[in-house]
């Protein structure tokens, strides 16, 4: 069974390239058990939600790379806009029916959160430890990112130029949900961005603080026992912006970056996305690239993220998750 969502964000995936050299070589692979972990993974879009659309996949050729190498993946139906919490409660209830579904062979899960797919992975590891298993956080601005400070500062929601954001934000939103059949819940960009500026960031991570690092650019614990539930913790990013010089979202990134101090993917700095156990956090990789999200459009010289997803899901069954 697998739960497939489409939306959007397409316009930064509109590049006429081809799939990056550093999948070149994936058929080598061949099909296998290396990926079966115990407990199913769940792959949690962050903002702009969406399976596919228009023949680009949020998360490019990542469900098939680790399906061939025996691992259950699914991905679930997510708004586009909206706040942490709610997502995570729409999560849970797919949890909740995945596992009523499968007649006890699915207890718990894996969830791999990129951005703040993160955080809603923490939400429901809170809310709902009974589900699970692990939780591994991909580029999370756990610290929150500046972007959505300067976002609200500039178009502060009761202002007019914040009402004109809001309505246009939330229209795309919509619109991604409605061609992805993700929800019927209406977008809420404003609640999104208010949990990324600094204060929002503070409240979510005083609220939820399991897993987050006591020092300032240090890891987390590598397990935590929630409700008598034992969840397994980690986390990897980024810092580069400009990875191939031939796709959108390196242009994109090259000019966020410069509102972020220090190491960062454009959207996330290097500390901001430690969570849990690090794994690491100076991939050559950007914003996008760790889902493989441009067509595959990934840096040559770095390691693929399709063989990065892999080498978790072996990590998570070694684990005995």
């Amino acid at each position: 069974m697998k739960t497939w969502i489409k939306g959007a964000f397409a316009a930064l995936t509109l590049s006429a390239a081809l799939p990056a050299q550093a999948g070149l070589f994936d058929w080598l692979w061949g099909p296998g058990d290396e990926a079966a972990t115990r407990h199913p993974i769940v792959l949690v879009p962050g903002i702009f939600a969406f399976d596919s659309i228009a023949g680009v996949d949020y998360w490019y050729r990542i469900p098939a790379a680790l399906e061939d190498e025996g691992a259950r993946v699914f991905i679930p139906e997510i708004n586009a806009f909206d706040s942490s919490a709610r997502r995570g409660e729409r999560l849970i209830e797919q949890l909740d029916a995945i596992r009523a579904a499968s007649d006890g062979r699915i207890t718990r899960f894996n969830l791999i959160g990129h951005s703040q797919g993160g955080m809603t992975s923490r939400y429901v590891m809170n809310a709902r430890p009974d589900l699970v298993a692990s939780v591994t956080t991909l580029h999370t601005p756990h610290k929150g990112s500046p972007l959505a400070d300067i976002v609200t500062g500039v178009a502060p929601a009761d202002s007019l130029q914040g009402v004109a954001f809001e309505t246009l934000a939330n229209a795309i939103g919509d619109l991604v949900n409605l061609l992805s059949d993700a929800t019927a819940d209406p977008s809420d960009i404003n609640s999104m961005l208010a949990e990324f500026n600094k204060p929002g960031a503070a409240a979510f991570n005083a609220m939820f603080p399991a897993g987050l690092p006591s020092t300032d650019c240090g890891q987390g614990p590598a397990e935590v026992t929630l409700d008598g539930n034992r969840i397994r913790l980690y986390s990897w990013s980024g810092t580069a912006t400009v990875t191939t010089g031939v796709d959108v979202s390196d242009a994109l990134f090259g000019i966020t970056s410069l509102a972020i101090p220090g190491a960062d993917d454009g959207v996330t700095g290097r500390c901001s996305s430690h969570f849990g156990q690090v794994i690491r956090d100076d991939y050559f990789m950007n914003h996008l690239d760790v889902n493989n999200h441009v067509l595959g459009l990934v840096s040559l010289f770095e390691t693929s993220p399709k063989t990065l997803f892999r080498n978790h899901a072996r990590r998570l069954k070694n684990a005995g998750l």
